[in-house]
């Protein structure tokens, strides 16, 4: 991926090895609040400065426990009368919430009740999310966050993040000081341009950054305080929402060409002048022509990753290399087929040609030639060339045209079909019998997100390929009965990857992000599938051990952060994945005197 955006850059652009690692502000895992100190007593509560009553403390998320608050607290911080007398636990609280929860009929209604708690008890929050990952990640996050993002005007109540618009150009580094937390370690930012598979959602796609990192905190640790959502509003051309009453942003089209990337680098500027080096600024949901040109630009002076090119490709990495201990041979023994040439599609083939190049010793553009990528116009072949857009163009291979997904299995005969085009039922019957009629075990991953967009369902993957699939799709699906036999898909969810990834270069203090540390990130995933997930046809470990598999992912990332010279936090602990666990937020409450 480096060579890719080195390509971007120009042929005389420096890598990311080439700079200086001098130290700055910022950046580190540095705890302000003693967040990750859960449970220890707190000699000074850190409110008595600002705070002259116990009514206003029920009212800040941070320190609020509700009816957990024990007789002495009660007492210290003018808290009697405010409260009924009983007291109880902070898991009867847990289970009194799940409870309400789950009388939700609409998963909309469970979003936004996880989304009113979170403004109104942020640890018993996370200790819901934690507690029952499995069952609340979808509610969070992808498919449900998509729907909250369309109707994102109807039901936002107070802000969860920054909101940066074209009137504030000139202005930025303000509005960022406007936000009351200094110790920023990670900002998610999107400008709402290609949100999941739902297209333009303007100010409106605001859910993305707040659900990210609502997971870089259950999943990865990172303490919530130190994490920053911002939406860039620079217009919509969705011709719809202006025209909505309720729609929160700008009413006017995108701005483009050199007004959009002036307003980009005045941001990422006031970025690294407010918060230092060492932030972690993770583009999402940018359209193609934009991410790309992003990620080049700033890979080499900013501390940057875009979850839909580098995250997802990770993810899918690893999920490749679990499937190959059910399907056989090495990643450079199979061949590969695409639907979807963006950022997603791109940056996972990228990274499959780099890893291949890596246990070969071969050249990358050889590595390249065992991937093949369909587009809306058909496969990506030489004698388009002159017409590609730039990601595009290393992946015109000598072929003569083929004008159709089917025909290009039929051609290409892939072991391993990857779908990222957004659009759904793509995968059709023809297309999996075709794939099944010359793969004993064919690799399928409907990764487009939400679940309405997947190239095809679970049981579709199932029944047409009789049951010989290895499949694995972008959102959920239920496990599936075949010809008597229970099969489990995977999630190839961006979840496994981007929260321990993120706490990895935080403690280790990296400047930089490197592709060798995205495929630490994969190597550490793969090796937390067991055989009894294997024993299910699973190429991903279950959510449940999400804290476990994020440690290690971060101990990984960190450790080659170290090895590569990125790492400013010196000296290196001896036992990364301890020091991970160390530095992971608790949701625990704690007890005030």
């Amino acid at each position: 991926m480096e060579s890719t955006m080195k390509g971007i850059r120009g042929d005389n652009a420096p890598c990311v090895l080439d700079l200086d690692d001098a130290a700055t502000v910022g950046g580190g895992v540095g705890d302000t609040y003693g967040e990750d100190c859960a449970t220890e007593e707190q000699l000074v509560t850190p409110w008595t400065v600002s705070v002259a009553s116990g009514y206003n403390l029920l009212r800040d998320p941070r320190y609020n426990k509700g009816l957990a608050f024990n007789e002495r607290e009660r007492e210290t911080h003018y808290l009697r009368g405010l409260l009924p007398p009983a007291i109880v636990s902070q898991e009867l609280q847990e289970r009194k919430i799940m409870h309400n929860i789950r009388q939700y009929q609409l998963p909309l209604q469970k979003y936004m009740a996880m989304m009113d708690l979170q403004e109104g008890n942020e640890r018993l929050f996370y200790k819901l999310l934690i507690d029952n990952v499995e069952e609340l990640l979808p509610v969070v996050y992808t498919p449900t966050v998509g729907e909250a993002c369309q109707k994102y005007g109807s039901i936002f109540s107070r802000p969860q993040g920054l909101y940066i618009s074209l009137k504030e150009k000139g202005k930025i580094l303000e509005v960022l000081k406007n936000w009351p937390e200094r110790s920023i370690q990670v900002i998610v930012v999107t400008d709402g341009e290609r949100i999941l598979g739902l297209g333009d959602l303007g100010c409106q796609g605001m859910g993305i950054p707040v659900g990210k990192l609502a997971l870089y905190t259950a999943l990865g640790g990172v303490r919530p305080s130190a994490c920053l959502p911002i939406t860039l509003d620079v217009g919509t051309n969705n011709e719809a929402l202006p025209n909505d009453e309720f729609y929160i942003g700008l009413r006017q089209k995108r701005a483009t060409a050199q007004e959009y990337a002036d307003f980009l680098h005045e941001f990422m500027t006031a970025v690294k002048q407010n918060y230092g080096e060492k932030v972690l600024i993770q583009f999402e949901d940018f359209a193609n022509h934009n991410a790309f040109e992003l990620l080049a630009k700033y890979g080499t002076t900013h501390l940057v990753f875009n979850d839909d090119i580098q995250g997802t490709a990770s993810v899918v990495l690893s999920g490749l290399v679990a499937a190959l201990k059910l399907v056989g041979g090495s990643l450079s023994e199979h061949s590969y087929l695409f639907l979807g040439v963006g950022e997603a599609g791109t940056g996972i083939a990228e990274l499959i040609a780099l890893e291949i190049s890596r246990q070969t010793k071969a050249p990358i553009e050889e590595c390249r030639k065992k991937i093949w990528l369909v587009d809306s116009k058909g496969l990506i072949v030489s004698s388009r060339k002159e017409t590609l857009q730039h990601f595009k163009k290393p992946w015109a291979h000598e072929h003569e045209p083929v004008g159709n997904l089917l025909d290009a299995v039929k051609t290409i005969k892939p072991t391993v079909l990857i779908g990222t085009s957004g659009k759904g039922q793509t995968f059709t019957q023809e297309v999996v019998e075709a794939i099944s009629s010359f793969n004993e075990r064919p690799v399928i991953f409907a990764l487009s997100n939400p679940t309405s967009q997947s190239e095809c369902t679970a049981e579709q993957a199932y029944t047409w390929s009789k049951g010989r699939a290895v499949f694995a799709s972008g959102s959920p699906f239920d496990p599936v009965e075949y010809d008597g036999k229970i099969y489990v898909p995977g999630q190839a969810n961006n979840a496994y990857i981007f929260p321990g990834f993120g706490l990895g270069v935080v403690m280790s203090g990296a400047i930089r992000v490197h592709d060798d540390m995205l495929l630490a990130a994969s190597e550490a995933l793969a090796q937390q599938v067991t055989q009894e997930n294997f024993d299910k046809g699973l190429t991903y470990p279950p959510f449940s051990n999400i804290r476990k598999i994020s440690a290690h992912i971060a101990a990984n990332v960190a450790a080659k952060a170290y090895e590569l010279g990125l790492a400013s936090r010196r000296p290196r602990p001896k036992d990364l994945v301890k020091y991970a666990e160390s530095c992971m937020y608790s949701p625990l409450y704690r007890n005030y005197r």
